[in-house]
């Protein structure tokens, strides 16, 4: 696996989206290794620092990793947040209070270099009233969401904000401003390179268009001749071909997925596409959960086949099948057949020595 396989892989996907939860891998990683195989995680890490890096952070869709080149088709975002749009409301009346104290943050990150958020604060500084954050959490966050700040790189897991003329390439910060209808409709464009085929909505979910930023968008390509609509039996609403979408005659593929992975996380058009109902139940109480904590929908061929509860045993050095709950029509069998492979070369991947709960037969 080279840094090449990475490129071409987000060139594909777009994104990936970035989660905390560290029950199996931290979801970022997964992607890549779904599309791929094992590979190194620290390939991915070095991708998203330095500054010939291939990758920076961003609100994409959520929080995710964004391929460089990127960059200038997201500044109309950072710019509205400057001007306290299109960002959590309690986090806009907040700024409105805290401007002098969001400046003195950014001083401070201007002076000190790559900082966490710990690295700012004051143990009697009150919390704001979301999340838990700390005011200098709040203010990283903000000036982040504008583009002031960005992610030089992450200690674990904490984001160490920088400013983001020294982290960003000077050739992506000295690219063209881009209008916000010309950007816009580069990130359908890339949506729809990612979806195939999608519905206005699934195009908008995407990159977290504006719904109507997005309506105005989708019907400029059209009339580009880019998408073309189409009807899709059993969807109520109309989808969109992209323009020189080319059908696979067969997909012969298995693939373990995170409950984050751009295939399934707008779960409602998982139930069009594949007739999985998918909710991820980390925060339901456990008496309550149906399939388990961390469950992977399981690929096989064109259709999601099983669902998979797994955890990463780090002090045992075990990966731990906790449930397994094959869809209906399916045989257990052919299904456990098919995911045996794909559970061993993730125990591999993640450096684990054995595999649990998992039938050998």
């Amino acid at each position: 696996m080279t840094r090449r396989h990475l490129r071409r892989m987000f060139d594909r996907v777009a994104l990936v989206q970035i989660d905390s939860v560290n029950v199996l891998v931290r979801s970022h990683y997964l992607p890549l290794f779904s599309r791929a195989g094992p590979y190194r995680a620290a390939l991915l890490d070095a991708a998203a620092r330095g500054r010939q890096r291939d990758l920076f952070e961003y609100w994409g869709h959520e929080a995710s990793l964004v391929p460089i080149e990127t960059f200038p088709l997201l500044r109309w975002r950072m710019e509205r947040a400057e001007r306290l749009e299109g960002i959590f409301a309690g986090l806009a009346r907040w700024v409105r209070e805290k401007r002098a104290f969001v400046e003195t943050v950014f001083r401070e990150v201007e002076r000190r270099g790559p900082t966490g958020a710990g690295d700012l604060e004051k143990r009697d500084r009150p919390t704001t009233s979301w999340w838990g954050w700390t005011d200098t959490k709040a203010a990283l966050e903000y000036l982040f969401w504008t583009g002031r700040v960005t992610t030089a790189y992450r200690r674990g897991f904490e984001r160490l904000y920088d400013l983001t003329e020294r982290v960003i390439p000077q050739d992506i910060l000295a690219a063209p401003r881009l209008d916000e209808a010309h950007a816009q409709r580069a990130l359908v464009r890339l949506a729809i390179a990612a979806h195939g085929v999608a519905t206005e909505r699934d195009l908008r979910d995407y990159f977290r268009l504006p719904a109507t930023d997005a309506k105005l968008r989708v019907a400029e390509l059209v009339e580009l001749g880019e998408l073309a609509p189409v009807s899709i039996e059993g969807w109520k609403q109309v989808a969109y071909l992209g323009a020189g979408t080319v059908v696979p005659r067969k997909i012969a593929r298995a693939a373990l997925l995170s409950p984050f992975d751009s295939l399934v996380w707008e779960r409602d058009r998982t139930q069009r596409l594949f007739g999985f109902h998918y909710r991820l139940e980390i925060y339901t109480p456990a008496h309550k959960r149906i399939h388990g904590y961390y469950v992977l929908p399981f690929l096989l061929g064109d259709t999601l086949v099983a669902r998979v509860d797994l955890k990463a045993d780090r002090a045992a050095r075990t990966l731990r099948v906790q449930g397994l709950h094959v869809e209906p029509g399916r045989r257990k069998a052919d299904v456990a057949a098919a995911l045996r492979p794909e559970l061993e070369r993730m125990r591999e991947w993640l450096e684990l020595e054995r595999l649990a709960g998992f039938p050998r037969r």
